[in-house]
Formats: structure tokens, sequence, C-alpha cells
């Protein structure tokens, strides 16, 4: 299963939660008595919380994903077929430092190409940070104009 369909199907039962704790909320409104109704609106307040954090992470995936177009497009994703890999499947430590190594220095040389952001990214997702590796995306993502 793709990645985009797991996150469709995902979304989906999300609504169905969202739709799920909404009627609780509504019955605790009915209830009338000002706990109740405090309990309600935080029961309310999750969903909506919640349909945002939904919102903007299918958000972040689909700009993300025009850049990956682009970026293919042009032949300039990111290859780690070569990378050494530990039993498990993910790249060796060291081999990912020095990798992430070349493209930290690729975008000191052109810090305002989006292309060379977006390859940094990969490289600290490959290191394991995936902190930096979404901080360096909205990177690329800005310099894109995406």
């Amino acid at each position: 299963m793709s990645p985009r369909t797991v996150s469709i199907i995902l979304t989906a039962v999300l609504v169905v939660y969202f739709v799920l704790l909404g009627g609780r909320a509504v019955a605790l409104f009915q209830d009338g008595s000002p706990i109740a109704v405090a309990l309600g609106v935080g029961v309310l307040l999750l969903p909506l919380v919640g349909a945002w954090i939904a919102y903007a992470t299918l958000r972040f995936g689909m700009r993300t994903s025009v850049l990956a177009k682009r970026l293919a497009a042009e032949g300039g994703l990111p290859d780690t077929s070569d990378l050494p890999r530990t039993p498990s499947g993910r790249v060796d430590r060291g081999a990912a430092d020095a990798w992430f190594e070349e493209h930290r220095a690729e975008v000191e040389s052109t810090p305002d190409d989006w292309r060379s952001w977006y390859r940094l990214a990969v490289a600290y997702d490959v290191a394991g940070d995936r902190s930096r590796a979404r901080d360096a995306m909205r990177k690329a993502l800005e310099l894109a104009g995406v």
C-alpha cells in the first residue's frame, strides 16, 4: 500500500473519530450542568485541534510532493541507494553523517537554492533528525514559493 493511500485511510478514520467526539460533546452540552458543558467544550476542541493538525500535515506533504516532482523532472533527486545499510535497513550512521555533510556544504555554497535545501532535508531524514529535516524542507518550500 502506498504512503498516500495510508494517509487517506488514516485521515478518513480520523474524521470518523472526530464525528464521534463531536457527538459526545453535544451530549455533554445537552446535560446542561456547568461541569458537563465545560467538558463538552474540551471534547469539542479536541477534534478542532486534531483537524487543524491533520490539515497542516497533509498540506505539508502535498507541497513537499510538488517539490519532489519538480526535482525529479530536473534529475536532481538525492539517491540513497548506494549508501551502506544495517541489517534493519537503516542507512549506516557513519555513511549517513558523511552524506549529510556533503549536502550541508552544498547548502552553505548555495543558500538561496531550494534544491539544495530539499536535498539537505533528505540528508537530515537519513541521519535520523526528523525535526531538522522538516525545518529544512520548510525552507525549501519557502524558497521555491510553493
